[in-house]
């Protein structure tokens, strides 16, 4: 094993600890570890590059086992996103206009077109920096959630375009021919769920992300994640489909590491680049701004619309593979790299600390603007009026949950599922399920009931998803019972004083045995 490795691993642990211990995301202390790194003299090595890229690779890959492709057609997606690059092309050029006035001299010699081309590249948003943040907030599937990945993708597909200009390479001429993966998906759902839960699964997920994923598309001339993201969208309607997602999350999350290191390891600039560059960051809060107003023209309420821009506000890791490719060709000065890493770099440490602030800012900003006199359909009031008994989260559990309620006790039931197909799907079996995030406070900012639910049930899968509903209906003021479902004994302590507790597998065990006796002597009731 390398030295320079085993001095990255050590200092990237060093700061992720102090990030840590300062209540910072532990990214703020991996992008601070890449700067010490670039001070000591570390370069960048093959290897730290490749484990970066598939950590990006797999990060893209679960997006899409979450994604649903038509929200890329929607206004509060493709309109706002070509309104808001052409907006701030214009801030950028604008600035570094005015830095040239002054006499930065990287600007001395640069022509119009490849200023625009660095506008462009500064205009995207970071894909790694807003995924994580909507995964702290657990937050991916709201709808500022799943408006923001959209954004990404529609970023991203504008990406393609740009690096295939900059590089002067055209695709392949036989990329069309991808789109037969389409069709070839639908073999792969099955085999996804004829798997087995374990680890074969895992390796499954990583090779179609990276086989007819990454490879195939890097092949065709096309960015490589790209196209692990379009194999993560073609087996998102698989039912194994969460399932693969969660089990290359712990692979994805170390990888990932390797990417923050490498951005920090670009080095920093002199004393000029370090002001271009931090007046660079200082355009971010104006690119979240204009996110925010353009998502309410679109009819989101404000908290919606900030936390939407604030997951958005960030430099492209992109920008980075432009500049590369532009300097590579001549066009820009090479020094140009590292402002624009130390832009990216700051930008993600600006994000990472104000996504920790988002909901009190977005609060305070709620009780002084009014609501939009249009709203989007999904930020219209939740009615849960004449509801007894709410069950969070409609997977297998929740909906028998359900149905129990109904037929054995007489409860008038409403159900909560983040899944829309989910949730339409058990509307039309005769279930009453609205969907919305129970983990968001958004969601219950919108609901409007008579005070009628006596009781609620947490049958989401995940162990921090029904934390999260549990804190949202305390700060609501619900006095009804709680019902939590856990997996893990070291689950219930966080549990036990809020809400009643039953094991997954303590109930089905019970269940078992009832329906045991019960079809050995039918006699018995």
């Amino acid at each position: 094993m390398s030295i320079d490795l085993v001095l990255m691993l050590s200092v990237a642990v060093t700061g992720g600890l102090l990030a840590h211990a300062l209540r910072l995301p532990p990214m703020v202390g991996f992008l601070l570890a890449g700067f010490v790194l670039a001070g000591l003299g570390v370069t960048g090595t093959p290897a730290l590059d490749t484990l970066a890229d598939l950590g990006v690779v797999l990060l893209l890959f679960a997006i899409g086992l979450k994604f649903d492709i038509r929200v890329l057609v929607r206004r509060e997606v493709l309109g706002v996103s070509a309104v808001h690059a052409l907006l701030s092309i214009v801030l950028v050029l604008t600035l570094l206009a005015a830095a040239g006035a002054v006499g930065v001299g990287l600007l001395a010699d640069v022509e119009g077109a490849d200023l625009v081309l660095v506008a462009l590249a500064l205009s995207f948003s970071s894909t790694v920096v807003a995924v994580k943040v909507l995964e702290e907030q657990n937050a991916a599937r709201s709808l500022p959630g799943r408006t923001t990945i959209g954004i990404l993708v529609v970023q991203d597909l504008v990406a393609v375009a740009v690096l295939a200009v900059v590089e002067g390479e055209a695709p392949r001429w036989w990329a069309p021919l991808l789109l037969l993966l389409v069709p070839a998906s639908w073999p792969a759902r099955r085999m996804l769920a004829r798997l087995d839960h374990g680890e074969l699964l895992t390796l499954v997920g990583v090779a179609l992300a990276l086989v007819p994923g990454y490879a195939l598309f890097d092949a065709a001339g096309l960015k490589g994640d790209l196209g692990a993201l379009a194999i993560g969208v073609l087996l998102a309607p698989s039912p194994r489909a969460e399932e693969v997602a969660k089990s290359v999350f712990s692979v994805k999350e170390l990888l990932l590491v390797a990417f923050f290191l490498s951005v920090g390891l670009h080095g920093a600039p002199d004393a000029s680049g370090i002001a271009l560059a931090v007046a660079l960051v200082a355009l971010v809060p104006l690119k979240a701004t204009l996110f925010a107003l353009l998502l309410r023209a679109c009819g989101f309420r404000v908290r919606t619309a900030t936390r939407a821009a604030v997951s958005l506000a960030s430099f492209s890791e992109f920008a980075l593979i432009v500049v590369v490719a532009a300097a590579s060709a001549g066009a820009l000065d090479p020094e140009w790299l590292v402002v624009v890493s130390t832009a990216v770099a700051l930008s993600f440490v600006a994000a990472s600390v104000t996504s920790a602030a988002v909901d009190g800012v977005s609060a305070a900003a709620s009780r002084r603007v009014p609501d939009p006199r249009r709203l989007h359909p999904e930020e219209r009031p939740v009615d849960l009026r004449g509801a007894d008994a709410l069950v969070l989260g409609m997977g297998r559990l929740g909906r028998a949950a359900s149905t129990r309620l109904v037929e054995g006790y007489g409860l008038r039931v409403t159900g909560v599922d983040s899944d829309a197909a989910r949730a339409g799907d058990l509307t039309a079996e005769g279930l009453h399920v609205v969907e919305g995030d129970a983990t968001d406070p958004l969601f219950w900012a919108r609901v409007r009931d008579e005070g009628t639910v006596r009781l609620v049930l947490l049958a989401m899968p995940f162990h921090g998803s029904n934390l999260a509903a549990l804190e949202q209906l305390q700060r609501s003021g619900f006095g009804g019972s709680v019902t939590a479902v856990t997996r893990y004994d070291e689950e219930v302590a966080q549990l036990v004083e809020r809400a009643a507790v039953v094991g997954l597998y303590d109930a089905a065990g019970a269940e078992l045995a009832d329906r045991a006796v019960r079809t050995a002597d039918p006699g018995v009731s």
